[in-house]
């Protein structure tokens, strides 16, 4: 009986008015590495902390983490298209979004969402749409506009923890005749940097190695970011041979397995996968194909 009062109680909670201040985290119950990854990315994109203040880049982080299944990240494009918004269609495609994020549980969304407006339908392009929606009230750019990312920026904003593994992976690389941009761009993508990372799929580490990738490179202790981090740049020299340096395949590769790229003769058409390349290659600073 304890379990339902509990959650009778947030629910009553959430109907308590809203503050316009955005969530400093997200609640850290079952989120997956590369989904708190993307909203730590995508806060940062939001508030400019680091990087230069995007709203549409963070609604495109948001959307990626909610696509990834994070309850989290479609609460927070629907409370960036709520807030300051001028329109009511606007206003809908907000409530559609905070009624998806409070279904899966999200109670928070429930404190910005308006019943009496309605909601409006989700499409497929979450990011293109809540992004473009937005951009007609505010001077936002698109969602991956520009392709530029200031990594250096944003990983100075990051902890005295992290900054050491992004230079150690800069220091690394090159032993591995890997561009220390795509290593990182990685890292970032896949666990923010985190060391102790452990993702549902028991992928570990820095670079979320699983136990048969650690096998096959040798590596021993996946929580050691060393060790994580030189068997991770020792597939990805694996992979640059094996795609002859295409780092979209490269990245596919990582993503979904070597096999699934070569089955499909390049990107699968998995949602994830071209999601995760593109948002890759957008912290490298690249955005159409690229050799290494």
């Amino acid at each position: 009986m304890i379990r339902p009062i509990l959650l009778l109680l947030m629910l009553l909670s959430s109907l308590v008015e809203a503050t316009t201040e955005p969530p400093v985290t997200a609640d850290p119950y079952l989120e997956a590495p590369r989904v708190t990854a993307a909203l730590a990315q995508g806060r940062a994109a939001e508030l400019g902390i680091g990087i230069r203040k995007n709203l549409g880049l963070a609604i495109a982080l948001y959307c990626d983490a909610g696509a990834m299944g994070s309850p989290e990240g479609f609460f927070r494009v629907g409370r960036l298209l709520a807030s300051g918004s001028a329109s009511t269609g606007q206003r809908r495609l907000a409530n559609a979004y905070l009624a998806l994020a409070a279904r899966l549980g999200n109670v928070e969304a429930l404190k910005y969402h308006i019943p009496s407006i309605g909601n409006d339908e989700i499409g497929e392009d979450c990011a293109g749409v809540a992004s473009g929606t937005i951009a007609k009230s505010q001077a936002v750019g698109g969602p991956w506009e520009g392709s530029s990312f200031d990594l250096d920026a944003y990983l100075s904003r990051q902890s005295a923890a992290k900054q050491r593994i992004a230079q150690l992976i800069r220091d690394v690389a090159p032993q591995y005749k890997v561009d220390a941009r795509l290593a990182l761009a990685i890292a970032l993508a896949e666990s923010n940097l985190e060391a102790a990372a452990v993702s549902p799929k028991n992928a570990q580490g820095v670079m979320q190695l699983i136990p048969a990738t650690q096998e096959r490179f040798g590596v021993r202790r996946p929580f050691d970011p060393e060790h994580n981090v030189r068997g991770a740049l020792a597939y990805l020299n694996w992979l640059q041979k094996r795609f002859a340096g295409d780092w979209r395949l490269m990245v596919a590769a990582y993503n979904s397995g070597e096999g699934t790229v070569d089955r499909y003769g390049g990107v699968p058409p998995y949602p994830e996968t071209m999601q995760y390349v593109r948002r890759v290659l957008h912290f490298t600073g690249a955005t159409t194909k690229v050799k290494g």
